[in-house]
């Protein structure tokens, strides 16, 4: 898989060496040229240029790559390089970074992002699925699809408690699709029943949310 990272900060260049170790193509962008540090991530390819530009992005051959990440401390630039990813390029994945939570309503289809990724939020999120027992957690969202990725670790005095997975009228427009049971992630079938304490991941569509938080309450 060929991906183009535009922004080679220290997020940029964290993602990059990660996919290089994972087997893929990375190809870093960056206008500034105190940013391309080689050395860095030396098996990249490495690219000086304004990300913004259609010349620069048509030197990218951004029409290759199978992922467009858009990673720079720029909301204005993240959107911009999503917008062209997606509308002039045809880029099958863009993935955007949120830098400022106040702007993350922007980063939706609509600007060519398929995946936001808020830090801030992230961590938020992160902080609620380690204490909160009973209460839903959005840990992302999935712009295309209008869906997001949801948390709940099942009380002990949940209805649900002893359940098994294909007996329960689950929501429309959401899916069970891992339970984390005791440091294992077990791919639910029918027949498996639910536990107190299993930490369950839907995806699930924005409005179904609250449905699903009063199904498995206590």
């Amino acid at each position: 898989m060929r991906v183009a990272i535009a922004g080679a900060g220290a997020v940029g260049r964290s993602i990059a060496a990660e996919l290089l170790e994972n087997g893929h193509e990375v190809l870093l962008v960056d206008k500034a040229p105190d940013a391309i540090k080689v050395d860095s991530v030396p098996q990249a390819e490495w690219l000086l240029a304004d990300a913004c530009e259609i010349s620069s992005l048509d030197e990218a051959a951004l029409q290759r790559c199978n992922v467009v990440i858009a990673a720079t401390g720029d909301d204005k630039v993240n959107l911009v390089v999503s917008l062209l990813a997606k509308t002039e390029y045809g880029v099958p994945r863009v993935v955007a970074r949120v830098n400022n939570p106040k702007n993350e309503w922007l980063f939706n289809e609509a600007w060519g992002v398929d995946v936001a990724v808020s830090t801030p939020r992230l961590m938020s999120a992160l902080v609620e699925e380690a204490v909160s027992v009973g209460d839903l957690v959005r840990l992302m969202r999935f712009s295309q699809g209008d869906a997001n990725l949801v948390e709940l670790t099942l009380p002990g005095d949940a209805a649900l408690v002893g359940t098994r997975v294909g007996d329960v009228a689950w929501p429309e427009d959401t899916a069970l699709v891992t339970i984390i049971r005791e440091g294992r992630v077990l791919v639910p079938g029918k027949d498996d029943s639910l536990e107190a304490g299993d930490e369950l991941l839907f995806v699930a569509a924005p409005h179904r949310e609250e449905e699903l938080e009063e199904l498995l309450s206590a």
